[in-house]
């Protein structure tokens, strides 16, 4: 009752001042409402926390079940489960901006530990996470082809800041006390068991650029799983040229620790070199909860042998125009690999000709030469010169495939002879020489008869 007869003598006063001062009646309204908020409104209420802190856990989002060799991102979940225990709201006390379960500039690190794995990713900064709340961070991760099957728990290293206490001084200031902090939390991650192939050793066995051969591997389950209905294949690597012509052996029966030997038949690209190239090796397995399964790829080298290569090593045959002879070719086996049942052929173009342009050469060994004959004949009107006739070598590999060698070249020098011997070896002239002859022994027996008588 006070109250309101003091505002009504107040509001009684500001008229007459109003009426003396020729305040007009709408800013006298104006003035009487701000007056009435002013006195009608308590002060606004503030808040205040005693105790609260950033409570931080991880979690993978999906399953935390890995194969060895995985290479894959993992989702990493931080959450933020902390309240603020005592709060009081009082007139005259400022809300703080920031709570003290909120955890701010928050750094996620992950960590392998003792684990079977790398780490891929930086660590990461993921912003304020408030009480209630939680963020997810990515890390790219890669599980070692050999791990052992089992539990492991990587560290995921945090650190934040919080509010640690604020202090209100006056109506209008605040100090605020921020505390960095630093934890490792466990992040529970499984490995699989698996059938881990591991190649002890690899023998080739006649692989040659351009050939096929065969591989024969000795292959060991270093794994923890027991693989039955096991099948171990190879396959190509890329754009290496080793190309499985078997791609796949059944072995059955694969338990861990125990080793297999297997032949593969392979071909090689005829654009290999001498060097080793790389060839994947896996199995498909049955594994023990009742799944088909392909194991990791593992990839080993396999040393291949140069290109089997022909050479033409003996000089130019020499023959004269309108000569038929027989010339001798030199063949050497500059190749890697022993060639079989090798047969030379010639390709004879004008001026030459040949009734006999096949010879066979037998079986080569790398370095070994063998000589080849061929008859030949040239026309009379040929230009003397040196000339080349196309010549290659069919051939059988260790896997008795047929195969033909590159074009080589056999030089022929086209010569004639001066004088007599060239007289000699030119059939007219022979005739010239004989009926020379001949007539010379006619003229001489006349001769000798005419003095007789």
């Amino acid at each position: 009752m006070k109250e309101r007869n003091s505002i009504s003598s107040l509001f009684s006063h500001l008229s007459t001042l109003a009426g003396k001062s020729g305040i007009k009646h709408t800013a006298f309204a104006m003035i009487l409402i701000i007056v009435t908020a002013c006195i009608a409104t308590p002060a606004m209420a503030g808040t205040k926390y005693l105790a609260g802190n950033p409570e931080l856990s991880a979690s993978i989002l999906g399953t935390n079940e890995f194969n060895p060799g995985d290479d894959t991102t993992l989702t990493l979940i931080l959450q933020n489960s902390g309240l603020n225990e005592f709060k009081f709201v009082q007139s005259g006390i400022m809300d703080p901006e920031d709570l003290p379960n909120t955890a701010k500039l928050v750094t996620v690190a992950l960590d392998a530990g003792n684990a079977p794995v790398v780490i891929k990713s930086d660590p990461q900064m993921v912003g304020d996470l408030r009480g209630g709340t939680s963020v997810n961070a990515r890390f790219n991760v890669k599980f070692n082809s050999n791990a052992a099957s089992g539990t492991y728990n990587l560290p995921v290293k945090v650190t934040y800041t919080y509010l640690s206490t604020s202090e209100q001084y006056g109506t209008d200031a605040i100090q605020y006390n921020y505390r960095q902090k630093d934890v490792t939390l466990s992040l529970p991650v499984t490995i699989r068991t698996s059938v881990i192939p591991e190649v002890v050793s690899a023998v080739p066995e006649h692989l040659n650029a351009g050939t096929e051969g065969y591989l024969t591997l000795e292959v060991k389950n270093a794994g923890s799983d027991y693989g039955t209905k096991t099948v171990l294949k190879i396959a190509r690597n890329g754009q290496s040229p080793l190309i499985p012509t078997d791609s796949g052996v059944y072995i059955g029966d694969f338990p861990p620790g125990s080793v297999v030997t297997t032949r593969f038949k392979i071909s090689v690209a005829g654009s290999a070199e001498a060097q080793s190239y790389p060839l994947d090796v896996y199995a498909t397995y049955t594994s023990y909860e009742n799944e088909t399964v392909d194991s990791d790829k593992t990839t080993v080298g396999i040393p291949v042998g140069g290109k089997i290569d022909f050479a033409v090593v003996s000089d130019p045959a020499e023959i004269s125009p309108g000569e038929k002879k027989v010339i001798t070719v030199v063949y050497k086996n500059n190749g890697d690999a022993t060639v079989y049942s090798a047969q030379a052929r010639i390709s004879t173009v004008d001026p030459f000709t040949s009734s006999d342009d096949t010879a066979y050469l037998g079986d080569l060994a790398p370095g070994e030469t063998r000589d080849a004959k061929f008859e030949i004949s040239v026309d009379s009107a040929a230009t003397r010169k040196e000339y080349a006739i196309d010549s290659e070598i069919r051939y059988r590999d260790a896997l008795d495939n047929s195969k033909l060698s590159d074009t080589l070249k056999v030089n022929i020098m086209v010569d004639g002879k001066e004088g007599l011997a060239a007289a000699v070896q030119n059939p007219l002239s022979i005739v010239i020489i004989v009926l020379v002859i001949l007539g010379a022994a006619y003229l001489g027996y006349r001769k000798v008869r005419t003095k007789e008588n």
